[in-house]
């Protein structure tokens, strides 16, 4: 009997020892703040694993500086590169990025802002936000619905990929002033809102989240 429980607690402490090696341990790291390009739907792949038949060749002759890429084969390219990246969950993280962008933005929280975006847009969003609270200013911004989100440029710069989203949106914007007064906007009032953002990512790196390197509004 002490033989075969000595057995059974050898092959138990073996698979745990199996199970640690291959699952990892948790160093206590792994809680961070959630990342909208890293959201999937329930059974699909999460953004780092390579779906597997998606890997598509570059084209053998790159395009000459007057011959511009067209957006289809922009888009190929970045598969090749990264073949997990998939344009429809692309979209839907990057609806999740402006809506959380756009809302902390209005609320001066620079916390949820610093994983979102680049160096240079991040020093922008928090000098805006600086300026604003040393005015006494408060800006209110609900979102009430995205209209409409497309993919309108995209192209390989190195390992870099960037994509270009064009958002169509529905909000409401006011700004107080340190009284409560409203010095800009209608709290009443929802009005259509267009902006062109650009969104990058190391195509080498094992981070899958992308960031804000570029905002602008439509020509």
């Amino acid at each position: 009997m002490f033989v075969e429980i000595l057995i059974f607690a050898m092959i138990a402490a073996f698979l745990v020892y199996r199970l640690r090696s291959v699952l990892g341990r948790r160093t206590g790291e792994e809680r961070q703040r959630p990342n909208p390009f890293t959201a999937r739907p329930n059974n699909q792949p999460d953004n780092v694993v390579a779906m597997p038949n998606r890997e598509r060749p570059l084209p053998n002759a790159a395009p000459s500086p007057d011959e511009p890429v067209s957006l289809a084969t922009a888009l190929e390219q970045i598969k090749a590169a990264d073949p997990s990246f998939d344009e429809k969950y692309f979209l839907q993280g990057a609806r999740g990025a402006f809506q959380m962008i756009v809302e902390a933005f209005a609320k001066g929280d620079t916390a949820t802002l610093r994983p979102l975006l680049s160096d240079e847009v991040y020093d922008n969003f928090a000098r805006a936000v600086r300026e604003r609270q040393a005015a006494g200013e408060t800006l209110e911004t609900r979102i009430e619905t995205i209209t409409d989100a497309d993919v309108v440029e995209a192209r390989m710069d190195g390992r870099t990929a960037l994509v270009t989203v064009k958002f169509v949106s529905e909000q409401m914007n006011v700004v107080r002033n340190s009284a409560g007064a409203v010095v800009d906007g209608d709290p009443d009032a929802v009005v259509e809102a267009v902006d062109v953002w650009t969104f990058a990512r190391n195509t080498r790196a094992g981070d899958p989240n992308w960031a804000l390197v570029e905002t602008r509004t439509p020509q």
